[in-house]
């Protein structure tokens, strides 16, 4: 699509209100744009700026119906960067919300600033504001909910005399973690923050959040939203993040995990063993549609234990692992489609997550786990699935593209209409406009767009955020297949506005 009708699609759609109010976005000008290099961090040395304490207090003060005010004030006179404000969200979160009973529910206060920070890095600049104004407002509700469900539960200070000394902090954190020790495990990451390297700690991070199978993959979740918000934050106020962390990987119920044989965390012990029947070379593989095809059957119908060992057979016959990764995406989306609800969400979450982890990390033991524990995960995710009602016969490879008329503009408005009516019709849509070889950027675009402007969850930030990041990281032969299924849970220009629009608009006249 040329640049003239990408400016008459935008222009048609605000004036009809068919992508809801686009046009209505102006008001924005009155806060700075947030430039691209406002929400990286400039180089690995720099750290965030000192005077965090002031963002973070105003935040926890404020009452949630002045909070949009008090912040769009400060970002107008210049007090406040992005950089201080997303920094204020997270760690204001970290203090205040327990991520206990469950690292989910009132927790997504926090689980959900790396996906609204997402969505700000890929906005035009005038836009970047409206996801980090709707988490501030967020971080309200779910602060409230805290108190009235913990009793205003508040992250404690260290004690700095227990911390052990920095060349035994290490062992003491791996220590604690394998025993889920909360009180040494607190002591311990504090003392590896103020000495250790990021690379160090996530290494041991990644795999203690893929490790067991509690709280439907938030945990894997957590450690790369943590690890991505650092990014942006630098890594002077990591301390209490870090800890928060720790404290939410290491959530359980009834008895210490490490002394009974529970299904959670069968998959991790059984593939510390299998990971090291992975050949050499493993990496040197050659992409195989069949492969995946085979994979992705056996995620339909076979156990975790099923799963996990055709991953090791593929990877040592040759298979890239390119090919096993466009399946467990692909199978997440499939789950999606079968049962359009949250345990189908979290499959496409949880496999961002380890993607992500599998991506950054630079373990190779590190790298086999993610994928296993991510070819265990889906088929636990489909028998939390079945518990919860009917899951539908569905398989994405049989889905029927349709066809698409006029041009790519008009079809993007139809396709996100059809998302609120007939989320089936919407899928095949969005399969036949991108086969067709319309903008998968403009409809990626359009997505981003309703859900700042309809989503009214966490999840459809997280979920949004995770989907069509991993668009492009899907081999270009099941990408498409999986931008159809994620359409069940995409927003469409049918729903009812989230109110923030106008709120920010108030917010900042």
């Amino acid at each position: 699509m040329n640049q003239a009708n990408r400016r008459n699609f935008l222009k048609t759609a605000a004036m009809g209100g068919t992508l809801a109010g686009l046009g209505d976005l102006a008001f924005l000008s009155r806060l700075s744009p947030v430039s691209a290099a406002e929400t990286q961090l400039p180089a690995p040395t720099v750290q965030l700026e000192a005077g965090l304490e002031p963002v973070v207090r105003l935040i926890e003060e404020t009452p949630r119906d002045q909070l949009l005010e008090q912040v769009g004030a400060r970002i107008r006179n210049g007090d406040w960067s992005y950089r201080d404000v997303l920094g204020g969200l997270l760690l204001a979160g970290v203090r205040n919300v327990e991520p206990r009973p469950s690292v989910g529910f009132k927790f997504h206060s926090v689980l959900v600033v790396n996906s609204a920070h997402l969505a700000a890095q890929s906005s035009p600049a005038s836009q970047r504001w409206l996801p980090i104004f709707w988490s501030l407002d967020y971080f309200k509700e779910a602060a409230a909910k805290d108190v009235a469900e913990r009793g205003d539960w508040r992250m404690a200070p260290i004690d700095d005399g227990a911390l052990p000394r920095p060349s035994q902090a290490h062992q003491a954190f791996t220590a604690a973690m394998d025993d889920w020790n909360d009180g040494a495990a607190d002591v311990a990451i504090a003392s590896l923050a103020r000495s250790a390297g990021v690379n160090e700690i996530y290494e041991m991070f990644f795999r203690y959040g893929a490790r067991d199978f509690r709280s439907i993959g938030h945990k894997a979740i957590y450690v790369a939203n943590s690890y991505r918000t650092l990014q942006c934050l630098g890594w002077k106020n990591a301390e209490p993040v870090l800890r928060s962390l720790a404290y939410a990987l290491l959530m359980h119920e009834d008895s210490n995990p490490r002394t009974r044989d529970d299904e959670a965390d069968r998959p991790y012990r059984r593939n510390l063993e299998l990971a090291q029947k992975i050949q050499g070379g493993w990496r040197d593989g050659k992409l195989d549609d069949a492969a995946t095809s085979e994979m992705l059957q056996t995620l339909r119908t076979g156990s975790n234990d099923e799963a996990c060992d055709l991953v090791v057979e593929q990877l040592n016959r040759g298979v890239s692992p390119q090919s096993v990764w466009d399946a467990l995406h692909v199978g997440a989306g499939e789950l999606l489609m079968r049962q359009p609800g949250i345990v189908g969400l979290h499959a496409v979450t949880t496999t961002n997550a380890l993607h992500f982890a599998y991506q950054t990390s630079g373990n190779d033991e590190t790298r086999r786990l993610m994928m296993l524990q991510n070819a265990a995960f889906l088929p636990m995710f489909r028998g939390a699935m079945q518990s919860r009602g009917k899951v539908l016969d569905l398989n994405v490879q049989e889905l029927e593209a349709a066809k698409v008329d006029g041009d790519s503009g008009k079809a993007v408005e139809q396709i996100f209409a059809e998302v609120s009516s007939d989320p089936t019709a919407a899928a095949r849509s969005t399969l036949g406009y991108l086969q067709q070889g319309n903008s998968a950027k403009e409809y990626i675009d359009a997505a981003r767009l309703m859900v700042f402007l309809k989503g009214n969850d966490a999840h459809d930030y997280k979920f949004s955020s995770a989907a069509l990041e991993d668009y492009f990281k899907l081999s270009p032969n099941w990408r498409n297949l999986y931008m159809a299924s994620s359409v069940f849970k995409l927003n469409g220009s049918g729903q009812r506005d989230n109110g923030l629009v106008q709120r920010t608009r108030n917010a900042l006249a």
